[in-house]
């Protein structure tokens, strides 16, 4: 008789496991991206933007082969990763390269990373090792990078100089602009970006959107998030390097534009064409955002509220791959017409309602009355109505 052959319980090995996502271009990890992956990026100062993508794409740990934060400004991308629990390396280099290749299996413990373990693999030497970042990590290092935003306000004096240089036709004039079916003149316009608080402040000037009947532009995504919240755009701008709404955020749109690099790919548009959108360009280095701006001021909107914009200037300063003298000019150009959406529901207070009215009525009939009753021919009234009510009430009575 054979007896079956004994197996060792397989022991669970600390950290946690996934599928590697990687390439030097973070766009790329970012397209490839399932929940529970680990991404494998080459960026350093993650900024926001790119942290929501990661987030939204359900992504369990983040690999960085540079710093997370380098000290050149407090970038708000890891604080928003390691807040909603994702795993953080940083600083692996290109130790391991050959083997950290997309598809793998990865097991990450602490700032160790081994690949392709079974669960009898315990004494397998890490093929990358990096600093796992945690929160007091991040602590540390933003109050260092705060002091190196001097260094980069330089840098952005001379950026917005070659931007202004570039694009001063656009901006002063609004040459290259494309011409828009939705009229603006003298209505508001809502400019809504998909950001952190996006969703947050579309509740929060409800009121205002369904009394004013603002235009509503969207910027990428934000197609996406008016849909789900009810709302139709009127116009939507897209980025051509950027991800598609889909169909039925798109569709319902009035007029559809396309921000292309001068001299860029327009494939975009033939997407569009064949989706059964007819989209028009717009070629300007502006982040796709403030040529949305751009757009409502050129349509003479009366007031412009932008819904989930950057406003400060660490915001300002973590956009700088979108082009953030691009966005420091747009404003100034804008001026007092751009108010951001926390301030709406500060400022209005709403139209007035039939039923307020009816409430201040009925307040001034009771004032009224109470009045009247303290007169004598308020009391002489007060003793008709009441007699006038006990007969009333005895013919009932009586009837019944």
């Amino acid at each position: 008789m054979r007896l079956p052959a004994r197996t060792r319980p397989e022991t669970a090995l600390p950290g946690l496991r996934g599928t590697a996502r990687v390439d030097r271009r973070t766009e790329a990890v970012l397209a490839r991206l399932r929940p529970g992956d680990i991404a494998v990026l080459d960026h350093v100062d993650l900024d926001r933007a790119t942290a929501q993508a990661l987030l939204d794409a359900g992504v369990a740990a983040v690999l960085n082969r540079g710093p997370f934060i380098s000290g050149r400004y407090p970038n708000l991308g890891p604080e928003l990763l390691c807040a909603a629990g994702v795993h953080l390396v940083d600083g692996i280099g290109d130790q391991g390269s050959p083997h950290l290749r997309d598809g793998v299996t990865l097991r990450v413990d602490g700032g160790r990373v081994f690949v392709g373990e079974s669960a009898e693999g315990g004494g397998a030497e890490p093929v990358a090792v990096g600093r796992a970042v945690e929160s007091a990590t991040i602590r540390e290092d933003l109050a260092l990078a705060r002091l190196g935003m001097a260094a980069q306000l330089d840098t952005f004096t001379h950026n917005a100089t070659e931007f202004l240089r570039r694009e001063h036709d656009l901006l002063l004039d609004g040459d290259g602009l494309p011409r828009l079916s939705t009229s603006m003149r003298g209505r508001p316009a809502v400019v809504v970006v998909d950001g952190p608080e996006c969703e947050a402040e579309l509740r929060h000037i409800g009121a205002y959107l369904s009394e004013q009947r603002p235009v509503l532009i969207a910027v990428d995504r934000a197609a996406e998030v008016l849909r789900r919240a009810g709302h139709r755009p009127d116009v939507v701008v897209l980025d051509a390097r950027g991800e598609l709404p889909s169909g039925s955020a798109l569709t319902p749109a009035r007029d559809v534009v396309v921000r292309i690099e001068p001299g860029g790919d327009r494939s975009r548009l033939e997407q569009l064409e064949r989706l059964g959108v007819r989209a028009v360009r717009l070629e300007s280095t502006a982040a796709t955002e403030d040529a949305a701006l751009l757009l409502a001021d050129a349509g003479e909107a009366e007031v412009i509220v932008g819904v989930g914009l950057h406003a400060t200037l660490v915001d300002f300063l973590d956009r700088q791959r979108a082009g953030l003298a691009s966005t420091y000019l747009t404003r100034l150009k804008l001026g007092p017409r751009l108010v951001d959406a926390t301030a709406v529901p500060r400022l209005y207070s709403g139209r007035v309602r039939p039923r307020h009215l009816m409430l201040v009525m009925l307040a001034g009939l009771i004032a009224l009355s109470a009045a009247v009753s303290v007169t004598p021919v308020g009391q002489e009234w007060a003793e008709t109505a009441t007699a006038a009510l006990a007969d009333l009430y005895d013919s009932l009575h009586g009837l019944l």
